[in-house]
């Protein structure tokens, strides 16, 4: 087993990416600690990876961090894996996204990959090992429509990523991001149904893609255990793409 032994937090472990990654990462042996605002949905994750400590809380909330690493490194001694796949997503240009909004997305997705890096990587420069993987999209890199605080903030994770891997690559500590496709997750549907033509923009990401479906978050788990593993023991800084060619269409 390819994490057998080792210890690894995952946000958003309540559904999707974070769910999916939390059952592959438990099948290869790793001690899991699942964090999600969602309780219900920690427990739901709770049963299909058998054991694991699960924390509810605000991902953007400096102190819930550093209580969670305290935790995991009181119980199991080291910290092997964070993975920052908590988001979220309100839709909306720069002129209908509300400040407030705005905010919220920040906290999530830019502040939950800083705040709980920042919180581990003083264990991993102990150990003078561990691998940090943060979720960015393939949005980042190509841009798109009616989603501006959601871009912005994959792309703010996109450059955090790379500064944190340069900072602590002497440290052993490997940083890098995963851009995924449209992934068929409730925070995909959820953004689909804002819209009036839901089913039309729905079918018009879908052939977007050049593989011309949706991927699954049991794939984007693959290449997050990949990242976790020492199979990219040579490989920080990078953002892999996984996106059923949307950027090469």
């Amino acid at each position: 087993m390819r994490l057998q032994g080792r210890t690894a937090i995952i946000t958003g472990a309540g559904s999707g990416i974070g769910r999916a990654s939390a059952n592959l990462f438990a099948e290869e042996g790793a001690h899991l600690a699942l964090v999600d605002r969602d309780a219900a949905g920690l427990e739901e994750t709770l049963r299909l990876v058998g054991e694991a400590t699960t924390h509810v809380g605000d991902v953007g909330d400096a102190a819930f961090a550093e209580t969670v690493v305290s935790d995991v490194v009181s119980r199991h001694g080291r910290l092997d894996i964070l993975m920052t796949a908590a988001g979220f997503s309100v839709g909306g240009t720069v002129l209908t996204t509300d400040p407030d909004d705005w905010d919220a997305v920040f906290r999530t997705n830019v502040g939950g990959t800083w705040l709980w890096a920042r919180a581990a990587v003083p264990q991993m420069q102990r150990q003078n090992s561990g691998s940090i993987i943060t979720l960015a999209s393939q949005l980042a890199i190509a841009g798109g429509k009616g989603n501006s605080a959601y871009i912005a903030a994959k792309g703010a994770i996109v450059s955090l990523t790379r500064t944190i891997a340069v900072d602590f690559a002497t440290d052993g500590i490997r940083v890098n991001a995963i851009a995924p496709g449209a992934i068929d997750t409730p925070m995909l549907r959820r953004s689909f149904a804002r819209h009036g033509n839901a089913d039309e923009v729905r079918e018009a990401s879908r052939n977007r893609h050049a593989m011309k479906r949706f991927g699954v978050a049991e794939e984007i788990a693959q290449t997050a255990l990949h990242l976790a593993s020492d199979a990219s023991s040579f490989t920080t800084g990078t953002v892999m793409v996984v996106d059923g060619g949307w950027l090469a269409a």
